[in-house]
């Protein structure tokens, strides 16, 4: 059996620092925050790293990790090499930190905004300087319905700094089944209202710039001004087309979503790196082939599936990590729980993106003629931001 690890409590070692107190987390969690005067020495590397930091004779030395179990394991690692005065820190850093106790962190978050954003810190693809960066960030999302109610959402929660709302609308009881910005207390208010209420109360780092107006041909190129990322959750197809000519003008990044009945489609349109939306598709259908959701209706989980996908590859543009949906268009079918991807390639006679497009840009959609009217169908019901 192992031998026992003994261990020493947060205010033992603050009574009694040892000669070497070490660090066994990984490099991402020692760079969140850490106790101290603590080196870094990663479990993996603990056997091989310790000697040359050996404490002088009968030096006394510590260990923790996140929680104390890593800890344990390294101080019966260092008991079996032959250290014997090694502790494990019971409780690890959460506990120290739990207890009021000192911990050196990074410059670049204040107050609760480490504990906030806990989780993302924990990864080492965001991290500090990335969790900066979002709320830094300006991200635009047109509609305040089905799609723009979680990708509002969830971008908030992450910390996105700056989120800007557009919707002429009003709540009405028929919003409440799938836009869950909305409650029933919010009824005959303008959306852009109970929008940025709900925002800043989910989470005060946010600011919400509320314009209360429809996106048009008029005022589109106005509000993008200034923003990264727009995100398309809006309910109609010639506001659909407006969006795109205008952030294709402005090199801005629409990440698209759309919902119909049970399905729902997901892609990004990153001027100068793949397709725009027309060269998906070049011009609107008729208006008798393209009903709402109003007519035809959409199950309420549906726009949170793709408002959800949407507001993931908007922090993936954000900071730079990933595959974005650049070319690819990902489409769900929900009653029978499946996706598949369509390739999109950038039309080269595309009256918006083709003058910029590569030589190496040729053709259009191609897939199999299931796919494509699979795809047409949620076109055509993509009315519809919900």
């Amino acid at each position: 059996m192992p031998s026992p690890v003994v261990e020493i409590t947060p205010e033992e070692l603050a009574e009694s620092p040892p000669d070497l107190l070490l660090d066994v987390r990984e490099p991402a969690e020692y760079a969140r925050g850490r106790i101290p005067d603590a080196r870094l020495v990663p479990l993996g590397r603990l056997e091989r790293e310790v000697p040359s930091l050996t404490p002088p004779p009968g030096g006394r030395i510590v260990l923790y990790c996140e929680v104390g179990q890593r800890s344990a394991v390294g101080a019966r690692l260092l008991a079996a090499l032959g250290y014997r005065h090694v502790r494990s820190l019971a409780g690890g850093i959460e506990r120290w930190a739990a207890e009021g106790r000192p911990v050196v962190r990074p410059a670049g978050l204040v107050g609760e905004q480490w504990e906030r954003y806990d989780r993302h810190l924990r990864l080492a693809e965001i991290g500090v300087e990335g969790q900066r960066r979002l709320l830094a960030a300006r991200v635009l999302v047109v509609g305040a319905g089905g799609l723009g109610s979680p990708a509002a959402l969830y971008l908030a929660a992450a910390g996105v700094g700056t989120i800007g709302i557009v919707d002429d609308d009003r709540v009405e009881c028929s919003n409440l089944q799938r836009q869950i910005l909305h409650g029933s207390s919010d009824l005959g208010l303008p959306k852009v209202v109970s929008a940025t209420e709900r925002i800043r109360d989910l989470n005060p780092d946010v600011q919400v710039v509320a314009h209360g107006v429809r996106l048009d041909a008029d005022n589109a190129e106005t509000l993008l001004a200034g923003y990264e990322v727009v995100v398309d959750g809006s309910d109609n197809l010639p506001t659909r087309y407006v969006l795109n000519d205008a952030a294709a003008r402005r090199r801005l990044p629409v990440v698209h979503g759309a919902i119909h009945r049970f399905e729902g489609q997901v892609t990004v349109f990153r001027p100068g790196v793949g397709p725009c939306y027309r060269c998906l598709f070049p011009e609107p259908p008729p208006p008798e082939t393209a009903p709402s959701c109003a007519e035809l209706g959409v199950v309420g989980a549906m726009p949170g599936v793709v408002g959800s996908l949407q507001a993931l590859e908007t922090l993936k543009l954000l900071l730079g990590i990933g595959d974005p949906l650049v070319g690819r268009l990902l489409c769900f079918d929900a009653l029978g729980a499946a996706s598949f991807e369509v390739r999109i390639r950038p039309d080269p006679t595309c009256p918006v993106c083709g003058a910029t497009a590569g030589s190496d840009r040729e053709g259009a959609v191609g897939t199999d003629r299931d796919r494509d009217r699979r795809v047409d169908a949620v076109a055509s019901g993509e009315t519809t931001g919900g």
